[in-house]
C-alpha cells in the first residue's frame, strides 16, 4: 500500500518535468538552504528537454506551455548567489547546443528572455562565471543564420542600431584568458560569415569599427613583446626563452588567421580596413624602417623579428592590396617613413642612411674581404650593361637594398631573414602582382617567357626577336609605369613619397642583381649550410630549368673567377677529409645530404621556416663541452663542409642544364684484394665481429689496461676493407696457432697514433665513437639545448714488448689508413671531376712524425 503511494518517478519521463517545473515555480527566493535543488532542477530540465528533443517532442511543447524561460529569467532576478547564475548559464548553453529542432531553437530566439540574459549584469569578477557566460554567447552564435540573426538585433529605417550579442562579446575580445579569447573570435565569426548586409554595416559603423583598430593595436603590442624575447635571446643565447618564443609565435600566427578569416567573410569595407590599420599601426612604422641596416638602437622591433613578422603576414593575410604596398615600400628609402615613425615611436629618428662602399674598381664589389667580379659577367651581354645595374634604380639606398646587403654582409640570422623574406614575396603568387615580383627582381624567368610569349600571341609585341629581349622598351615603359602606380598609390593612402627609379631602368637589371647577391652568398664561408641552402632554393626558382632556356648570361654568372674559386675550395675541403677523422662515413653522408639537397631544391617552400630566423644558430653538441681537437669537432665540421659541397656541385649541374640524378656519381665499392692484410687474415666485406676468429698473421703482442691493476693481453692488427677501418684486439687461441677471438673493436680513422717520447715502447691511439651524433636526430641540437650528454674521444696507451715491435704497429694504422683514404677518394672520383688539378695537403702521419709527438700515458677508454 504504502509503497504504492511512494512510487518513484521515471527520470526521463514528462511527470518528472512537470515536478521539476511545478517545484521551480514555487521558488521566491534562492538562499543557501534550496540552492542546491534549485540547481539539480536547472540542471535536469536540460537533460530532459535534450532527451525530448530526439524523442517525444511533447516535452518541449510543455516546456513552452508552462513558459519555463520566464522561469529562468525570474529564478535569475531573486538568486543571489553565483553558483545558481552559473548553472542557469549552463543550462541555456547545452539545450541551444543540443536541440535539433528549428522550431525550439527558434521559440527560445523568439523572446526578449534571451536578451535579457546576455545583457544582465553578472558578476564578471568571477572567472568561472565569465567563462560560463561566453560559452553561452557562443552556444547562440553557432545557431545564427539569416532569420535567426533578426531576433538578436533591434532596427531602425532598416539598420541595425543595437546588436547585444555582439557588442556584449567584444567586450572580452582581448581578455587575459585564451580560452575566452578564443571563444570570442569564434563568435565573431560565426556573426561575420551570417552575410546578413545590415549586421556587416553595423560592425563596420563607429564605435564597433574600433574592434577592428584594437585587434591592429593588441597585435601590434603581441609583436613587440616578440622581439623583446628575440633580442634577449639573441644576447644571451644561453637564456631559456625559446618555450615563451614559441608560445608567442604561436599566438601571433593564430591572431593573424583570425585576421585572414575575419577578412574572407566577405565584408564590405573590412579588408580596406584592415589594410590601413596594418599598414599605419605596424608595418610603416615599426617594421618597415628596422630593416636598414644602421637602424636606430632604442626602436621597438629589431630586423630579425621584423623580417619574421613580414613574412606571416604575407604568408597568412590574403589581402592583394597589403601585399603590393609592402612590395611597393620596398623601394622607398629609410628616410621616407621617418616623418610616420616621429609621429608613432616617441620620437624616434633613424641615424644617416647607410651606404655601401663601392671600390675603385665599379665592376668589383668586396664581400667580406673577396672582391667578386660579379658584374663583369653581363658586360658583353646585349640590352643589360654592368652600368645600368650600378647606376639605374639599383642604389643602396631602398629597403630592398637594405635587404640584399643582409644577403652579402650580414650575419646567419640576418641572411637567413633576407632569404626568407624574398622566397615569402616570390610565393605570394596570387596577392602579389606580377610586375612587382619583376621590380623586385625575384619573377622567375619561366613565368617572364610566358608573360612575353602571350604579349606576343595577343599581338602586343609583333617582333619576334624581342620576345626574349629583357631590355626591350616596350617592357621597360610598361615596368615603369606600372611601378610607378603602386608607389603613387602608397605616396596619396599612406603619406609615403617614394622616388621613381630613373628612367632606363628595366627588370632585368634587378633580377641580376638578386641573382649576383646570391652567388656571392655562396662564396661566404662564414653562413651556414642550411642557410647556403635556402639561398641555393631561391637561386634555383629565378633560373630556367632546362639547357634550352639557359643562356649564356646564366652560365657566366655561375662561372665567375670566385664562384668557381669557392667551388674548388670546398672540393679541396671535402678532398682533405678523406684523410681527416671520419673517412669511413664521408660517402655515406655524402649520398645522404645528396638526396636531402636535391629534396630540398625541389621542393615548393624553402628548406627552413620564417620562424627559424627568431632563434640563434643551433649549437654544435661539442660547444662548451669538447675540445677543440675532439673527433666530435671535426665529424660536424666534415658534415658542414658536405653539405656545401653537395649544394655548390648541384647547383654546378643545374647550370649546365642537366637533371639532377637522385644519387651522386660516386663509384662502386672496389674487391678485397687478394694480398690485403683483410683478406689474409679472413675478413670479409662485413667487417670484423666481436668474438669472431681470424688469422694473427702481422699481429703484434701488446698490453693494455683499461682499468687500474687489470693488465690485458692482445695481439695488436689494423685492417681496413674498402672505406672502412679497425683496430682490432684479439685473444690468441692456446690451442691454435696463428688464430685468435676478436675481443675488441675501434675506428681505425681518426686513431692519431702516436709513440710516447718517454717511453719508445708505448703507443697512443684516440679512440673516436663509431657514429657522429648529429647523424641521429634523436640525439640532434634543438634550439641551443642538447638532448643527450655528449660523446667524448677514448684514450688508449699500447705497450709493445720492445721499440721494433711499437713501430711496427705504427706503420701497420699507417698503411692501413692509407689504402682506406685512397679507396675512400676512389669512389668519389667521378663526383670530383674538376678542371686542372687540386693541391691537397697530405695529413697522413708519416713515422718520423708521428714519433716525435709527447703525450701522457693514460689508459682510458
Amino acid at each position: 500500500m504504502w509503497s504504492s503511494l511512494w512510487r518513484s518517478r521515471d527520470r526521463f519521463s514528462l511527470d518528472e518535468l512537470r515536478y521539476l517545473i511545478d517545484q521551480l515555480q514555487k521558488v521566491q527566493i534562492v538562499n543557501n538552504v534550496n540552492k542546491d535543488f534549485v540547481i539539480e532542477a536547472l540542471r535536469s530540465i536540460s537533460e530532459l528537454i535534450t532527451y525530448g528533443d530526439q524523442h517525444d517532442s511533447n516535452y518541449f511543447e510543455f516546456f513552452m506551455e508552462r513558459q519555463v524561460m520566464g522561469e529562468f529569467v525570474r529564478i535569475l532576478k531573486v538568486s543571489r548567489t553565483v553558483s545558481v547564475s552559473r548553472q542557469l548559464l549552463q543550462t541555456m548553453s547545452i539545450m541551444i547546443q543540443n536541440l535539433k529542432s528549428e522550431h525550439a531553437i527558434y521559440y527560445l530566439f523568439s523572446n526578449e528572455h534571451i536578451n535579457f540574459l546576455i545583457t544582465y549584469a553578472f558578476d564578471f569578477k568571477n572567472e568561472e562565471l565569465l567563462s560560463y557566460y561566453i560559452s553561452f554567447l557562443r552556444a547562440i552564435s553557432v545557431k545564427l543564420d539569416k532569420n535567426t540573426i533578426s531576433l538578436f538585433v533591434k532596427t531602425q529605417n532598416e539598420e541595425v542600431v543595437s546588436f547585444p550579442l555582439y557588442v556584449e562579446a567584444i567586450r572580452f575580445a582581448f581578455h587575459e584568458e585564451n580560452m575566452i579569447r578564443t571563444a570570442v573570435r569564434a563568435l565573431t565569426l560565426n556573426v561575420y560569415h551570417v552575410g546578413d548586409e545590415s549586421v556587416n554595416r553595423f560592425v563596420v559603423k563607429a564605435p564597433h569599427a574600433d574592434y577592428f583598430s584594437n585587434l591592429l593595436t593588441y597585435f601590434r603590442k603581441q609583436c613587440i613583446d616578440l622581439n623583446g624575447l628575440v633580442s634577449e635571446t639573441l644576447k644571451n643565447p644561453d637564456s631559456d626563452t625559446t618555450t615563451a618564443i614559441l608560445a608567442a609565435v604561436d599566438e601571433i600566427e593564430d591572431d593573424l588567421y583570425y585576421i585572414s578569416d575575419v577578412i574572407s567573410a566577405g565584408i564590405p569595407d573590412v579588408g580596406r580596413l584592415i589594410t590601413d590599420k596594418i599598414m599605419q599601426l605596424l608595418i610603416l612604422p615599426l617594421l618597415l624602417p628596422s630593416l636598414q641596416l644602421d637602424a636606430a638602437n632604442d626602436i621597438q622591433i629589431g630586423a630579425i623579428t621584423s623580417l619574421y613578422l613580414l613574412c606571416c603576414i604575407l604568408r597568412i593575410v590574403k589581402i592583394k592590396d597589403l601585399a603590393n604596398t609592402i612590395a611597393a615600400a620596398l623601394f622607398c628609402s629609410p628616410e621616407a617613413f621617418i616623418a610616420d615613425s616621429e609621429t608613432k615611436l616617441n620620437g624616434y629618428v633613424p641615424d644617416h642612411v647607410h651606404e655601401i662602399q663601392q671600390p675603385e674598381n665599379e665592376n668589383v664589389i668586396e664581400v667580406n674581404g673577396c672582391s667578386k667580379q660579379i658584374m663583369q659577367s653581363l658586360s658583353s651581354s646585349s640590352q643589360v650593361r654592368t652600368e645600368d645595374i650600378i647606376s639605374k634604380g639599383v642604389s643602396h639606398s631602398t629597403l630592398r637594398d637594405a635587404l640584399l646587403s643582409y644577403i652579402t654582409v650580414g650575419d646567419d640570422l640576418q641572411v637567413l631573414g633576407s632569404l626568407s623574406m624574398l622566397a615569402t614575396l616570390l610565393q605570394t603568387k596570387v596577392e602579389l602582382d606580377e610586375i612587382m615580383l619583376d621590380a623586385l627582381g625575384i619573377l622567375p624567368q619561366r613565368k617572364q617567357h610566358k608573360k612575353l610569349l602571350l604579349q606576343a600571341l595577343v599581338g602586343e609585341d609583333s617582333r619576334e626577336d624581342q620576345l626574349f629581349s629583357l631590355g626591350s622598351s616596350s617592357i621597360r615603359d610598361e615596368f615603369n609605369c606600372e611601378l610607378d602606380g603602386h608607389l603613387q598609390t602608397l605616396k596619396d593612402q599612406y603619406g609615403v613619397a617614394c622616388s621613381s627609379l630613373e628612367l632606363g631602368t628595366t627588370p632585368s637589371a634587378h633580377r641580376f642583381q638578386v641573382l649576383h647577391t646570391l652567388v656571392s652568398l655562396f662564396c661566404r664561408s662564414n653562413i651556414s649550410p642550411e642557410t647556403l641552402w635556402d639561398g641555393g632554393w631561391l637561386f634555383r626558382q629565378l633560373l630556367p630549368y632546362s639547357e634550352a632556356e639557359f643562356n649564356s648570361q646564366h652560365l657566366k654568372l655561375l662561372k665567375t673567377s670566385h664562384t668557381q674559386d669557392s667551388y674548388k675550395n670546398c672540393t679541396c675541403d671535402l678532398l682533405e677529409e678523406t684523410r681527416g677523422t671520419w673517412p669511413d662515413l664521408l660517402v655515406s653522408i655524402l649520398r645522404d645530404e645528396w638526396k636531402k639537397c636535391k629534396r630540398a631544391m625541389e621542393a615548393s617552400s624553402p628548406p627552413k621556416e620564417p620562424k627559424c630566423i627568431l632563434f640563434p644558430l643551433e649549437k654544435s653538441s661539442a660547444d662548451d663541452v669538447l675540445p677543440s681537437e675532439s673527433s666530435i669537432i671535426s665529424g660536424e665540421k666534415m658534415c658542414k663542409v658536405v653539405k656545401v659541397f653537395v649544394l655548390l656541385h648541384q647547383l654546378h649541374i643545374f647550370s649546365l642544364g642537366r637533371a639532377l640524378p637522385d644519387q651522386p656519381p660516386t663509384c662502386l665499392p672496389s674487391d678485397i684484394p687478394e694480398n690485403s692484410r683483410a683478406r689474409t687474415a679472413g675478413l670479409d666485406a662485413s667487417g670484423p665481429k666481436l668474438g669472431a676468429e681470424l688469422r694473427l698473421v702481422d699481429a703484434v703482442p701488446c698490453r693494455i689496461a683499461f682499468e687500474r691493476g687489470k693488465e690485458r693481453h692482445f695481439c695488436f692488427l689494423a685492417i681496413s676493407v674498402g672505406t672502412s677501418g679497425w683496430i682490432l684486439l684479439a685473444e690468441e687461441l692456446p690451442l691454435k696457432k696463428h688464430y685468435g677471438i676478436i675481443r675488441i673493436v675501434a675506428p681505425l680513422a681518426g686513431s692519431n697514433p702516436t709513440i710516447d717520447e718517454k717511453h719508445s715502447r708505448w703507443l697512443h691511439l684516440r679512440i673516436r665513437p663509431s657514429t657522429l651524433p648529429v647523424l641521429d636526430p634523436a640525439k640532434s641540437i634543438t634550439h641551443g639545448k642538447a638532448k643527450t650528454k655528449a660523446l667524448v674521444d677514448g684514450r688508449w696507451t699500447l705497450a709493445f714488448r720492445d721499440d721494433e715491435s711499437c713501430k711496427t704497429a705504427l706503420s701497420m694504422i699507417i698503411e692501413e689508413f692509407d689504402l682506406q683514404s685512397s679507396e675512400v677518394k676512389r669512389r668519389l672520383n667521378s663526383l670530383l671531376n674538376i678542371e686542372g688539378s687540386i693541391d691537397v695537403p697530405d695529413t697522413s702521419l708519416q713515422p718520423s712524425e708521428a714519433s716525435s709527438s709527447t703525450q701522457t700515458p693514460s689508459n682510458s677508454s
